[in-house]
């Protein structure tokens, strides 16, 4: 094609090759043949050169064979590839791109892209992935009219495989193009694709709704105790719903003292953190080597939970082990420090520690630039993973309180999640 001339092939379809085979897709001034694939910006560019399977150049003004239901006008090749290039954002971040997008191209040309309505750019993105080869707002080509109205709908295979309609166009022996043939063209054609579970539901970027459930948990345990009429008032601070074990409550003890929570070291040498170094970490945000052994079995550390009782400090029991734990212990133990190693947790109330971690907060505190074990990885988003920088002696140790802060954010959103805030 001469370098001055637009292209009479279908700029839809131009996209979707290139997107196909990852050719370069170039966004330039002018309607020269690119000499590099550095793209301008689209408020700079005037023209689009796709270069598979052979350069075709287009003006973004094209208009294409997408219908816009909203305005049911054709939409131009510049929103079209706008949209494309925007595929991973979120809905409203499109949206705000869009909007300055047409500030610049308002003021430099008295032009806009237009703002493809949610449906309309899932359907136009699935299309030009390949997912689907059926588009609801896309026009069929011309010559693909004619062929059916010479053939008959029950031609449509013989047209697709003789190439006048349908075709997906491919490379060349000689650098030309041609369709897919025969039968696998009309295999092609009444193929239909049954996308995934996001597309199905009209979504192609997978979301997280787990603050959904803690802000579930938060009101849960925030009306417990309210008194509702034939409802009673559930006694000695046991949950009214059973079996559950996010949302056990303690019975208090007397005189209204709150039982202390507990937290499980582990008996590691490998650990990181022990009973000899513990207290200053958790207490003074200072990191410093553990010692061969420690004297202590048991150590008391007093923390401020303000979104759970701000009038006063929760006191944390530490240890080691959980020999000489009685039965009602356990709903006292709020997280559960580990390396990795799966014997640590061989004398638990639960063994398993995809089970223990669905109970507890897991803690893991590794060495910063250094991967975290995979059993740990394993055992899912119970267990929360923390960096401190490797021992070079007591200066430059700032970072650590960034990782303590860590620990205690994690386990005081735990604890709310589980009821302390009732206790």
């Amino acid at each position: 094609m001469a370098s001055t001339e637009i292209s009479s092939a279908d700029p839809l379809n131009c996209l979707r090759a290139s997107i196909a085979s990852n050719s370069p897709i170039i966004a330039t001034d002018s309607y020269e043949p690119p000499t590099s694939t550095a793209s301008l910006p689209l408020d700079q560019a005037t023209h689009i050169h796709f270069t598979s399977p052979e350069l075709e150049t287009f003006p973004l003004t094209t208009p294409t064979r997408f219908i816009s239901a909203s305005t049911s006008k054709a939409v131009d090749l510049r929103s079209i590839y706008f949209a494309w290039i925007k595929k991973d954002v979120a809905i409203p971040e499109y949206m705000s791109s869009t909007a300055a997008l047409n500030a610049e191209l308002m003021q430099k040309r008295g032009e806009g892209v237009q703002n493809l309505v949610f449906v309309e750019r899932l359907d136009l993105i699935t299309w030009l992935e390949g997912a689907s080869n059926e588009s609801e707002y896309i026009e069929a080509l011309p010559t693909d009219a004619a062929a059916i109205a010479a053939n008959g709908q029950a031609g449509v295979g013989a047209a697709v495989a003789q190439g006048q309609i349908g075709g997906i166009p491919v490379q060349g022996g000689a650098g030309g193009k041609k369709v897919v043939e025969g039968r696998l063209g009309e295999i092609y054609e009444l193929e239909r694709g049954t996308g995934d579970r996001n597309t199905i539901l009209r979504g192609f970027k997978q979301v997280d709704f787990s603050s959904v459930r803690d802000l579930a948990d938060r009101l849960y345990n925030q009306r417990r105790d309210v008194v509702r009429p034939g409802v009673p008032k559930p006694q000695n601070g046991t949950s009214a719903i059973p079996g559950n074990p996010n949302l056990t409550v303690l019975p208090k003890k007397p005189g209204g003292r709150r039982p202390d929570p507990i937290i499980l070291l582990s008996p590691s040498a490998s650990s990181l953190l022990r009973l000899s170094n513990i207290k200053s970490f958790l207490e003074s945000g200072v990191f410093t080597p553990a010692e061969g052994s420690s004297n202590s079995t048991i150590l008391h550390i007093s923390r401020n939970l303000k979104s759970i009782d701000p009038s006063r400090a929760f006191r944390f029991i530490l240890v080691d082990t959980p020999e000489q734990f009685k039965p009602d212990y356990w709903n006292r133990v709020v997280a559960v420090f580990t390396t990795g190693q799966t014997w640590q947790f061989k004398s638990y109330k639960w063994e398993e520690p995809t089970e223990l971690f669905r109970h507890v907060l897991g803690v893991y505190v590794g060495w910063r630039n250094e991967d975290v074990p995979a059993a740990v990885k394993g055992w899912g988003r119970g267990v929360q993973s923390f960096e401190v920088d490797k021992w070079r002696g007591e200066g430059g140790r700032w970072r650590d309180l960034e990782a303590v802060e860590g620990v205690w954010g994690a386990i005081e959103e735990s604890m709310r999640a589980k009821g302390w805030g009732g206790r």
